[in-house]
């Protein structure tokens, strides 16, 4: 490791009230709009500081960097919001939204759909501290998106191999799932950290409030982007498709495929190589049966909820497809929706598949059931429909 990459430590993750103060002395601002957020982050918190979450001083300090954020994230839209009122008024008119088990091919697809000049995604800046979106070239001079870019730059010095599951920078179109927890529901806490009573408590939620304010997000980061369409993508849209359609009625939904074996295997490798000495609990076994948990409640949700909904409004792509022609199944998808594929639009996309052809390979990452306790059969068996 650098020498210049400081491993951050706590004795405790804190209250949710001390969190809370924490959040709103960085923010400067004290206004939540409301309570929506908070029973879902107390009992949250509530786990993060009991013994089955096990986490260490490094993962005390991730997970209350986690909460801060989400709360960090409440208070500067609650400020936005009064400050851009006209934000209301934004349409949003198709937006698609890419779902499907994690490690199905969403994120190449994603930016995929996305060159398009005529679309426009969630960059990672903006989910973390949504405003309207600025003109591109002055980013590099507002000083959050900065300390963002740093921030990743040491991360990827800190943990090369992520970059060989999932690279991430500031400007990079990202999951929304950001904006889903600002009312304090996300099923991303579960990827980090065994939460038991979370789960229960989440399991048990509509999330028609979560989706009206990810609505209200869009229409403020759009608003200087209006006429562009909505591309959007996180496999938690899997867990809550009734609360999606109900806030969107005309989206478009993009549903990816691949066999679950490869990606509940990949899914717990990338939350043990996220989360690696964070906790004494969230290890092994124990990450391979709550993903698993996780994943197939989501898949089973999904499934079960599609066909009350028009089904011209949904495109399969096979994680194969996608994998050995991208271009084709992107132009498929516009096929599919009735979407208009440009000249620009052609060739933006073609450049991008031109450029991921071209770049240099990822690392290899390497993954198997076997390290999480898991067993083929088992597997097939929690997704068996």
């Amino acid at each position: 490791m650098s020498d210049n990459i400081m491993v951050r430590e706590r004795a405790d993750v804190g209250s949710y009230d001390d969190i809370v103060a924490a959040a709103q002395r960085t923010t400067g601002l004290g206004g939540f709009g409301g309570s929506a957020h908070e029973e879902g982050l107390r009992i949250l918190v509530d786990d993060l500081a009991s013994p089955e979450a096990g986490l260490t001083p490094r993962g005390n300090y991730f997970q209350r960097s986690e909460v801060k954020s989400a709360l960090v994230g409440v208070l500067l839209t609650e400020a936005q919001f009064a400050a851009h009122p006209e934000h209301r008024d934004v349409p949003i008119e198709r937006p698609v939204f890419l779902m499907g088990l994690p490690r199905t091919g969403t994120t190449a697809l994603h930016r995929y759909l996305h060159a398009d000049p005529s679309t426009q995604g969630l960059e990672m800046w903006l989910t973390q501290y949504p405003q309207p979106r600025p003109p591109r070239e002055t980013w590099e001079q507002d000083p959050i998106f900065t300390v963002m870019q740093q921030a990743f730059t040491a991360h990827h010095v800190e943990s090369p191999e992520f970059m060989g599951i999932h690279y991430m920078d500031a400007t990079t179109v990202e999951e929304c799932w950001r904006l889903l927890r600002q009312t304090g529901k996300s099923n991303s806490y579960e990827s980090l950290a065994n939460l038991p009573r979370y789960r229960d408590w989440l399991r048990g939620q509509d999330w028609t409030d979560a989706y009206a304010r990810h609505k209200q997000n869009l229409q403020l980061v759009g608003l200087n982007d209006v006429d562009k369409r909505w591309i959007l993508k996180n496999p938690s849209h899997m867990t809550a498709l009734d609360a999606l359609m109900t806030v969107y009625p005309d989206a478009l939904v993009v549903y990816t495929h691949r066999d679950p074996v490869t990606c509940i295997a990949s899914s717990a490798s990338l939350s043990a190589e996220t989360t690696a000495g964070h906790s004494t609990t969230y290890v092994g076994e124990v990450i391979g049966r709550t993903q698993l948990d996780l994943w197939s409640r989501a898949f089973h949700a999904f499934h079960d909820a599609r066909p009350r909904y028009d089904q011209a409004q949904f495109a399969d792509v096979a994680f194969a497809d996608l994998r050995d022609d991208p271009l084709g199944v992107t132009r498929g998808i516009y096929e599919q929706f009735g979407l208009d594929w440009t000249p620009e639009a052609e060739a933006a996309i073609t450049a991008l598949d031109r450029e991921s052809k071209s770049g240099h390979a990822a690392p290899r990452h390497d993954y198997s059931l076997d390290d999480y306790g898991l067993t083929e059969r088992q597997v097939r068996e929690a997704f068996d429909r």
